[in-house]
């Protein structure tokens, strides 16, 4: 694998893939959703609603974070542990699948679509392994160190006095 990314790469790493996966898998869960046609999770509009709204405002907030923590410019030549880095190694991603997802599923009131957002979660985890990779290969062991005390998508629940700067 080359040190030197695109600048495609960069910028989107495993996004354009991962969000192929995840549409086709969401129309899957629509088509499955209709044919079982499952209870419904909530009856009021309102809180289903409303949960979406708040994943929705949650999610831009952790992109802008991520955008500012890390500019697309420094993207793959600066190891950022700064910001929305400090708690996640993939802080957009993080928002899409941990907050973005479930609300959707929420919204979308059923438990197919529930099960949708927890199955994207080990299809992303396999797709970014070729990220850090790279990553490895171009900040070595201050990556390798980052990984240790900072979760993928999930912050950690211990938390080191040290981080790799």
């Amino acid at each position: 694998m080359s040190t030197h990314p695109s600048r495609f790469s960069k910028l989107f790493g495993s996004g354009p893939v991962g969000l192929l996966i995840s549409v086709a898998l969401l129309l899957i869960a629509n088509w499955l959703n209709k044919w079982i046609a499952p209870v419904p999770l909530s009856g009021n509009r309102f809180i289903l609603d409303s949960v979406f709204l708040a994943s929705t405002l949650l999610t831009l907030a952790m992109i802008i974070w991520s955008v500012k923590s890390l500019p697309a410019s420094e993207r793959g030549n600066k190891l950022s542990t700064r910001g929305a880095f400090r708690y996640v190694r993939h802080p957009l991603y993080a928002a899409f699948l941990s907050i973005f997802d479930f609300g959707l599923a929420v919204y979308l009131n059923s438990y197919i679509f529930i099960l949708w957002a927890i199955i994207l979660h080990p299809i992303w985890h396999r797709l970014v392994r070729s990220e850090e990779k790279l990553m490895i290969s171009i900040f070595g062991q201050s990556y390798v160190e980052y990984q240790r005390t900072t979760g993928r998508f999930f912050p950690r629940l211990h938390h080191r006095h040290e981080r790799p700067r």
